[in-house]
């Protein structure tokens, strides 16, 4: 059995007919069923390469006359246009036209093609290749690409197609205001009634840092949050903290993505650290700060493993004292759990000029948890009340936003030194990816994209 693919052109003054690809097949086999993937590819390639020319042909025939006159211009020369799509990468023959003599003013010659395709990268292309990168490494996007379509690409193309939609992501921000709260009192009170409350979750990670050629230059934080609201999707956000210029304003972004109003309950739970516990003031009337428990008695834990080696036959009363302390902090009864980690970094201050011995850094670690909770002792509150109500005391929803912006594909098995400008443009693709946005932002810089999705085709008569 012979199969022959032909590709029919219908226009307003011609009709054409060309072949494509013909496909034997002979005995029926589960590997001779349908069309194999090579086959695919090449049908594909050559359907993409004649329909371009068809249009091509059909724009430049369209455009050669002059606006004003109508004139038909002369031909100065040819020029290679490459122009990268899904389907392969396609060298047009640009013309440049002369310029009709009725127009005194602008440039001799111009070229209509390079006019329309003031890039080189097919709208689809790009998109798959900024999705796909931000979701694996640059290598794997590669070799996903080449795999299943009929292209040839680098890591170095997507990795700076990457860069260019990120920025212009970012340059699509509104500029940063210390505060976003807007209206009074009355106005609010006009507004709808709000949807259910909103819970985000704000945490910050660590990516190893290169500067230049070196690979070994420490670690930078990455900030990242979650927002979750019953029946509606997830949104996430991230930055570079000393990357970012517009903190604030991206997580509001976020928010009104959400679909924040300013008389709807909103909770910011945060592990109380300096570079978040500003981040969400000013950004809603009606929110609440929370700090998060895990953060609290993951300290605790931590101060009872380092006494356990330290402490010997005083071990006990310590873990009793940091028990009652933390019975405080659950209760919401700061007073009391900081007079007991006073009492505490007093006992044990007398090993804090001798750095030799083995209690100096326990006595340290102990002042600098009373700090931690004497500067966030206003977000601590009754979370033995809040728990039973049912209402957010962790911040375990951040740890797995950790674990799925900045880890998965920034460090555990992808073993990568990043810039911090590197690493902050991949968390704003990564992160609408996530949110399951990104398509839309391209079909708002291409409005034509998506316009003959639909795929169904009119039977034959």
């Amino acid at each position: 059995m012979k199969i022959r693919i032909q590709f029919i052109i219908d226009s307003e003054d011609r009709s054409s007919t060309e072949d494509i690809a013909c496909l034997e097949r002979e005995e029926l086999t589960a590997e001779t069923l349908g069309l194999t993937l090579q086959e695919t590819k090449a049908i594909t390639s050559e359907i993409q390469k004649k329909m371009i020319d068809h249009q091509i042909t059909d724009f430049v025939s369209h455009n050669r006359f002059c606006s004003c006159c109508g004139t038909i211009l002369s031909i100065k020369g040819y020029h290679p246009l490459v122009y990268r799509t899904l389907f392969g990468k396609i060298c047009l023959k640009s013309p440049r036209l002369f310029t009709c003599k009725c127009q005194s003013q602008g440039p001799s010659s111009f070229s209509p093609l390079a006019h329309i395709l003031t890039e080189r990268l097919s709208p689809e292309l790009s998109y798959l290749e900024t999705k796909w990168a931000s979701l694996m490494s640059y290598g794997m996007t590669v070799k996903l690409l080449e795999e299943v379509l009929p292209l040839e690409t680098y890591s170095s193309s997507v990795f700076y197609n990457l860069q260019k939609i990120s920025t212009r992501l970012e340059e699509e921000l509104q500029e940063e205001k210390p505060m976003f709260i807007e209206g009074c009192q009355r106005e609010w009170n006009q507004l709808s009634r709000p949807d259910t409350p909103i819970t985000v979750s704000l945490d910050g990670g660590y990516v190893h840092a290169r500067e230049g050629k070196n690979c070994k230059a420490g670690w930078f934080e990455v900030i990242v949050g979650k927002s979750m609201q019953e029946g509606h999707e997830s949104k996430r956000f991230g930055y570079v903290t000393n990357y970012e210029t517009k903190p604030k304003r991206k997580l509001y972004e976020m928010l009104q993505n959400q679909g924040l109003q300013m008389n709807q309950d909103i909770t910011f739970i945060t592990d109380g650290g300096d570079t978040v516990r500003d981040l969400p003031l000013y950004l809603s009337p009606r929110s609440e700060h929370v700090l998060d428990w895990f953060h609290v008695t993951m300290r605790i834990t931590v101060l009872k493993q380092m006494a356990k080696g330290v402490m010997g036959k005083g071990y006990s009363d310590f873990e009793n004292n940091l028990d009652r302390a933390k019975w405080f902090l659950w209760h919401g009864n700061t007073f009391q759990a900081l007079d007991i980690l006073e009492s505490l970094s007093f006992d044990l201050d007398a090993f804090s000029e001798d750095k030799e011995h083995k209690k100096h850094k326990l006595c340290r670690v102990v002042s600098e948890f009373y700090e931690y909770i004497n500067l966030n002792s206003s977000f601590i509150p009754n979370y033995s009340e809040r728990y039973h109500h049912g209402e957010a005391v962790s911040s375990a929803l951040a740890e797995s936003t950790v674990n799925e912006i900045i880890s998965r594909r920034m460090t555990k098995k992808q073993q990568m030194r990043w810039t911090q400008k590197g690493a902050h443009l991949l968390l704003q693709v990564r992160t609408k990816t996530l949110n399951n946005e990104i398509r839309h932002s391209f079909r708002r810089w291409y409005p034509k994209m998506d316009k003959n999705c639909d795929c169904s085709l009119p039977l034959a008569a």
